[in-house]
């Protein structure tokens, strides 16, 4: 009972707070209306009323256009007369009275009618409560009945307190688990949930029971809303829907008393799911660090009191969906609350076929149409991003007067959502069109040039609304789980191959490397931090993830002497991939000019072009090299021919010298 007892506490304490806000507002509205109600009252009396000097008074009083007067105990003179200018009747003007013993006999003489003011309490009281309490009465009833009737339907002030979840009929939601694709892990999980709302005498039988609820977890776009409806809709159950920051309220207590009359609902409508999205946004760790919340953590201690307090065998299913579990509050994924984890990652490669299938369901696709081409090319995507990329195919083949979509369609579409659409307004100079060439030619030859690369798709220079001048796409032949050493400083080598495009060919950079720079940076920190690929850190991890399904943000947990020792190391690993997409650029000049000049004609070429280009290249390369073979070799069997004959030369002429030194110079002895 204790737990009762808490709640009741709590509703005590919530609904003591909330009538006192009640009235405080009723309060400030009433006298906001009361001194509004006091102006408007200022303003009708005083728009016949005009002031007027003692000695104008007079002068009207001579000149006959005074009707009446007035002598008031406040020591003003009221005057009913013509305006002097217009000439208007019925206007009241009014004057100081000043010390004028001849004012009565003035006043009878011109024949103008005068009376004395006559103190009475009753009516300045009478005054009073016409002017002052009566407004606010009748606004405090007035208000009064409207949170009344307010109250009655769940309300509470403006409705603040009254839940505000979309609730979908038995057939509503129109989702099922045919229209989920590429989570074939989570359907599984959430499918005998399902059963066990159509069978549930087959697990109470053996005493199971119903797990309370149950957390998507994944990155954005990973389909866990779709994937909750989806539930929904194979148990045909009314399906509560709203997003955790639905809760809060600027209010204290709003976030409580939405809580409970959303589950007020859901008992009434049993069985059925609830699904709160965003969970974080009320569910993060209670703690006393800056930033903590007292309605936040109210209403996190009103939802988990509720997910005890209700019977799981009546049916009702609690499925909640974040990007953050790591700061939700333990209390919240302790069994009895949420008792299952269902992660929602990002698609495989048969993932993202089966996604980008359910999604063209409704698209008329030509023969052409290769998905798992498609989905080779959009690796890490997920099933918002591939919903997207069908639904743009679809708009290019209308635009281009098309009754099907085709696979170039698809992979332009690839390409608008990776880099945005083309700028056709925007036009380079034809140096900077050279440059950007290079320099992505520069990427392309370093992926062609390394072994075990990713194939290069397309080459284009045409500018794009996401920034890029140009870019280079890659398409790998199958998909990937790990990396090893010797691809990460492959990529890196790719990665430097424009700005070492630039240096080789123009000797001076630019600022087009600075994604490609930044890219390189953080895989090499990455090497050494995380994965453990240092050769002088060796397998020490350094940093931890925060934010997995977000960001990803590595956070380190060294000390700033070791910091500068990693940045050293990584320095150092991106020296090494420069220096390497120099050396490979310099042994492929010609080719790099080639293709270049090729790429800035056509601005854009495939990477079947881009094969024969360097296939070309390389045939001109080796007939060249076999020339210079063939010259070298001739060039060899001639020379020893031309020794032979210097030597003979040489041996005839000595013998020559010698006989003729004996014919000059003969020996002694003859």
């Amino acid at each position: 009972m204790e737990p009762n007892n808490n709640r009741n506490q709590n509703d005590n304490g919530n609904n003591k707070n909330k009538n006192i806000y009640n009235i405080i507002f009723i309060a400030v509205i009433a006298i906001m209306f009361v001194a509004f109600f006091n102006y408007m009252l200022g303003n009708v009396r005083g728009s016949n009323r005009k002031e007027i000097r003692y000695d104008e008074f007079l002068e009207m009083l001579e000149d006959g256009k005074i009707k009446n007067v007035f002598l008031t105990d406040d020591g003003t003179i009221e005057i009913k007369g013509t305006d002097m200018t217009t000439g208007q009747t019925g206007i009241t003007y009014y004057t100081g009275r000043v010390t004028d013993p001849d004012l009565v006999t003035r006043l009878e003489e011109a024949g103008v009618e005068y009376s004395q003011e006559i103190t009475d309490s009753s009516s300045g009281i009478i005054s009073m409560i016409i002017t002052t309490v009566l407004p606010f009465l009748i606004l405090y009833g007035l208000l009064f009945f409207v949170f009344r009737s307010m109250s009655k339907n769940g309300g509470g002030l403006m409705g603040i307190g009254k839940s505000n979840a979309k609730v979908y009929a038995q057939t509503d939601t129109g989702v099922t688990f045919r229209d989920v694709a590429g989570q074939e892990e989570a359907k599984e999980s959430l499918k005998e949930i399902v059963d066990f709302l159509h069978n549930p005498q087959k697990y109470t039988k053996i005493g199971a029971k119903l797990p309370k609820g149950a957390l998507l977890v994944g990155p954005p776009g990973t389909g866990k809303t779709l994937l909750a409806r989806a539930v929904a809709g194979e148990a045909n159950a009314p399906f509560f829907s709203l997003s955790g920051s639905d809760f809060v309220e600027m209010y204290v207590g709003v976030g409580a008393s939405r809580v409970r009359d959303l589950f007020k609902q859901a008992a009434q409508s049993a069985p059925c799911i609830i699904f709160i999205d965003e969970l974080d946004a009320i569910g993060k760790s209670r703690d006393n660090r800056f930033g903590s919340n007292d309605e936040r953590e109210q209403t996190l201690n009103q939802l988990l009191s509720e997910m005890d307090g209700f019977d799981a065998s009546k049916g009702i299913i609690i499925l909640a969906a974040t990007n953050r579990p790591e700061i939700l509050d333990k209390a919240l994924l302790r069994p009895g609350r949420f008792d299952r984890r269902i992660i929602v990652e990002r698609p495989d490669l048969k993932g993202r076929i089966d996604t980008l299938k359910v999604h063209a369901r409704d698209v008329n696709m030509d023969e052409t149409v290769d998905f798992k081409e498609i989905a080779l090319a959009t690796s890490g995507a997920v099933g918002s991003d591939l919903a997207n990329i069908v639904n743009e195919a679809a708009l290019n083949a209308v635009k281009n007067g098309r009754n099907a979509v085709s696979q170039k369609d698809l992979f332009e579409s690839v390409e608008v959502v990776i880099a945005g659409k083309e700028k056709k307004d925007r036009v380079l100079s034809q140096e900077e069109k050279k440059i950007v060439a290079y320099h992505e030619v520069g990427h392309a030859l370093c992926s062609a040039m390394q072994k075990g690369t990713e194939p290069v798709q397309k080459i284009t220079i045409v500018p794009r609304t996401m920034g890029a001048l140009g870019y280079t796409m890659q398409v790998p032949e199958e998909e990937k789980y790990l990396m090893s050493k010797d691809d990460i400083l492959r990529e890196l080598v790719i990665l430097y191959g424009g700005r070492a495009a630039e240096t080789v060919k123009f000797d001076s950079i630019t600022t087009g490397a600075s994604n490609d720079i930044e890219r390189a940076t953080q895989m090499a920190r990455n090497m050494v931090m995380l994965y453990g690929m240092s050769d002088k850190f060796g397998p020490m991890g350094m940093a931890t993830i925060e934010n997995q399904y977000l960001d990803a943000n590595a956070v380190k947990n060294i000390s700033e002497e070791t910091a500068s020792e990693v940045d050293h190391e990584v320095m150092s690993i991106l020296d090494e991939a420069f220096t390497k997409a120099k050396e490979i650029l310099k042994d492929n000049m010609d080719a790099l000019d080639r293709i270049s000049e090729f790429l800035v004609e056509k601005e854009t070429i495939t990477g079947k072009e881009f094969m024969e280009i360097l296939r070309k290249v390389e045939e001109d390369r080796n007939k060249t090299e076999e020339v210079s073979k063939a010259e070298d070799n001739n060039k060899t069997e001639e020379v020893p021919e031309a020794e032979d004959k210097n030597k003979t030369e040489e041996v005839s002429e000595t013998e020559n010298a010698d006989a003729a030194l004996d014919t000059e110079h003969p020996e002694v002895g003859d």
